[in-house]
């Protein structure tokens, strides 16, 4: 029976005239993958499939190690072929319905060695108001661990170099108190000293300015986090986020513990901070395959 209503299925499709042929083929070879389990467990009548059926076959597609974007389309055909059923009567509800698609897993995001990170600060250095600022902005990023929309937000007042700190507004509207390494404060002070009066055409309350005086965009600064990477021969996808991601992981390597990462980087669930152990992770084993006697040169 079950068979024969995916025939069906396929001239209602066809019929629809609102997919294509490639997308109508995929779902048909989705749809037979899925019919063929469940004959294969006797089940003939669609009134007998129950929601552990579908979750078992999902499941088994987890085994064979199908990524989630493979299975979140599959769950799509399967949705639709069981509201086909229950408009055809053949079922009372669809058990599918509320079925939940799979997170998609996030790629581990670039990070930057001590040394790369050198090399973007080397690259940034001048004497001109613009890399002076850019230095600044640079130090203030990989010391402080802000996200550009912070960064790009903080305003004088938010400045407290002497003691050590910024002032940060973060998601939600949260304020943290953020501390600054010597580094990023002669830097700041240098660029608050030599630049910023030179920037500011008119009054503005925001720290970093643009050659125009006005605050700094993102993109402006994710075209200057570029143009710097590229000058300092780094291979990788370096953006403003990217200098987060390193101070995290960096902190994390040096022993540090993870609920006072998660504090430095305003984090409101310390599982989204644990994604830098598995960075830390990652990078300690590829230092160890490289330099280790009889560490493994590939895996």
């Amino acid at each position: 029976m079950l068979k024969q209503l995916l025939k069906e299925y396929e001239y209602e499709l066809k019929a629809s005239q609102a997919l294509s042929a490639n997308s109508i083929q995929a779902y048909l070879s989705d749809l037979h993958a899925y019919t063929d389990y469940l004959l294969d467990r006797d089940l003939k009548n669609p009134s007998h499939i129950t929601k552990k059926h579908v979750q078992n076959y999902l499941m088994t597609l987890r085994k064979k190690h199908r990524t989630a974007t493979t299975v979140s389309r599959k769950l799509s055909a399967m949705k639709k072929f069981h509201q086909f059923m229950l408009e055809e009567k053949l079922v009372d509800e669809n058990i599918i319905l509320t079925m939940h698609r799979p997170k998609k897993t996030k790629p581990l995001p670039d990070v930057l060695t001590l040394d790369e990170i050198e090399r973007l600060l080397e690259a940034a250095q001048g004497d001109n108001i613009l890399s002076i600022r850019n230095v600044a902005m640079v130090e203030l990023l990989y010391g402080s661990g802000l996200r550009i929309s912070e960064l790009l937000d903080l305003k004088t007042n938010d400045l407290h170099i002497n003691m050590g700190f910024v002032n940060v507004i973060g998601k939600g509207n949260k304020e943290r108190i953020v501390p600054i390494g010597s580094e990023a404060a002669k830097a700041l002070i240098k660029y608050l000293d030599a630049s910023r009066l030179k920037l500011s055409k008119a009054s503005t309350p925001y720290v970093f300015l643009n050659r125009f005086g006005k605050r700094i965009s993102r993109v402006g600064f994710y075209k200057i986090i570029k143009e710097l990477a590229k000058t300092a021969n780094i291979d990788k996808d370096v953006s403003p986020h990217t200098l987060r991601h390193s101070f995290a992981t960096h902190l994390l390597e040096n022993g540090v513990d993870l609920r006072y990462v998660q504090e430095l980087l305003g984090h409101s669930d310390v599982s989204t901070t644990e994604i830098y152990t598995h960075i830390s992770k990652k990078q300690l084993i590829a230092v160890y395959d490289q330099f280790h006697p009889h560490g493994k040169k590939e895996r």
